[in-house]
């Protein structure tokens, strides 16, 4: 940042970059979404292929956010945040032009590393320079609220690009939020005094990847095959194998890629469990909605994405609102298990989804209630996990709270899909219409989603402690 440049406005460039940087990454988990049998037809790869242009996207994404946090801390969150931007500007430029498969995906998996890079750093550099406890509710609140409703809004643009252009302007809209992300980041505050010079534990860094490589893998050929097929539980195996290893392996180890510590404060377990069971019940959730508007309802892509705006609108109100207002006075404790049993609430209702058009009844209300919980959740636990720490640790909690969301996604989503598919598949057997049968499917994966987010109400009542988590030398600045 310019000498002179006021702190006020590197604080506003700081939290601008971070938004426009969480939008990124988050939206490009479901832009493509839609986009995918377009590019089938366009590029002539088999339907076999075709979950791996988002699970390419996850596996870099979610085996590299270790690393990308370590090396914010020790490179400077700045300085790693705006390599990462022109990276995933690159990455999607070369796929949006790609031709063939084979480029599509390794644009794709870079897209995934270099979002790994993007991802902790921004977070960092929202709680390096916001340190009062308003200053950092209202920043997590706007972060946290672009990142809860990003799958959403990839939904939305992803069906736009597609219907009026072409399933290329999914990737090729990336290079425009990355410039005007990187544009912001010239301005952000330099944080090189809070540089941390310990090495990048590359046994760490390949264990974790590893792990999590097989876990997604091992969980994306599950929901596809089998549960008991060699090539889902070998790679699941030898996945959590790694991550077994990691964990000894860091366990009171100077200079670790991940400080165990850092997961053993009462609070900061609480905010990772809440965001990891909410993710694994949300996507889930947002995943069959969308598929109940267009498969049962007949919407078109755009008009599905359309009727999720109340969510988006939900989890803006209420992360602005009252995550931003209530954080800094009471803490996480009341905010998230309230969240969570609005989403519990919410889910209860999607159990009820008829098989005639009934959006305003049926899926509004659930949608409406399900933003207000998320905007209630993701913020407060965002802020609470990267509390509390020295400029050489942010980086690996930011890490942390984006691996937690990550996972539970992943985990949510083979779960839930392969309760919702067994389901539909015994109601099918036993005499029931194929309709009906997926409704019943629907409803039981609801159910599933709703006990867990129950049990994040349960866990984030237990671990978490009262007050907000702010070191009294931070209330001043």
């Amino acid at each position: 940042m310019s000498s002179v440049t006021s702190p006020r406005v590197g604080r506003w460039a700081t939290l601008t970059t971070v938004s426009v940087t969480q939008l990124m990454v988050s939206l490009d988990a479901t832009i493509m979404a839609i986009a995918v049998p377009q590019a089938q037809r366009d590029l002539g790869f088999s339907s076999a292929n075709r979950q791996w242009l988002i699970t390419a996207y996850v596996l870099a994404f979610g085996g590299l956010l270790f690393v990308g946090g370590r090396v914010g801390d020790r490179w400077g969150h700045r300085r790693t945040l705006m390599t990462g931007l022109v990276g995933f500007a690159l990455a999607s430029a070369v796929g949006g032009g790609a031709h063939s498969l084979g480029v599509l995906l390794s644009a794709r998996a870079l897209q995934g590393a270099f979002g790994a890079l993007c991802a902790p750093a921004a977070l960092a550099l929202v709680t390096l320079h916001f340190r009062s406890p308003q200053g950092r509710s209202r920043a997590f609140a706007l972060v946290g609220g672009v990142g809860a409703s990003g799958a959403a809004i990839g939904l939305l643009l992803g069906a736009v690009l597609t219907q009026w252009g072409s399933w290329r302007w999914c990737l090729f809209v990336n290079v425009v939020l990355a410039l005007v992300a990187l544009l912001g980041a010239f301005i952000v505050p330099n944080d090189d005094e809070h540089r941390e010079r310990r090495g990048l534990d590359p046994a760490g860094a390949v264990l974790s990847t590893a792990g999590w490589f097989g876990v997604v893998y091992g969980l994306a050929h599950g929901v596809r095959s089998t549960w008991t097929d060699r090539g889902t539980w070998v790679p699941l195996v030898l996945g959590l194998g790694c991550e077994v290893l990691f964990v000894a392996l860091e366990r009171g180890r100077r200079g670790a890629l991940v400080p165990l510590h850092l997961v053993t404060a009462r609070t900061r377990l609480g905010s990772l469990g809440a965001l990891f069971l909410a993710s694994a019940a949300f996507f889930g959730v947002s995943l069959f909605l969308a598929v109940y508007l267009q498969s049962t309802l007949g919407y078109t892509p755009i008009r599905t994405g359309v009727m999720f705006l109340p969510l988006i609108v939900a989890i803006a109100v209420s992360a602005s609102g009252a995550s931003a207002r209530l954080w800094s006075v009471v803490g996480p404790r009341p905010l998230i298990p309230v969240g969570m049993i609005l989403a519990v609430m919410a889910s209860v209702l999607f159990t009820r989804l008829p098989a005639t058009p009934n959006y305003w009844g049926s899926v509004f209300p659930g949608l409406v209630l399900m933003g207000l919980g998320l905007g209630l959740i993701v913020a407060p636990a965002s802020a609470s996990a990267t509390a509390l720490l020295g400029g050489g640790e942010v980086g690996a909690a930011s890490a942390l709270v984006n691996s937690a969301q990550q996972i539970g996604a992943s985990i949510g989503l083979a779960l839930l899909n392969t309760i919702a598919v067994e389901s539909t598949s015994r109601a099918t057997g036993a005499g029931v219409g194929t309709g009906v049968a997926t409704l019943h499917g629907y409803s039981v994966a609801f159910w599933w989603a709703a006990g867990l987010f129950a049990l994040g109400a349960l866990v984030s009542l237990a671990l978490l402690e009262s007050g907000t988590p702010i070191a009294p030398a931070e209330a001043a600045t």
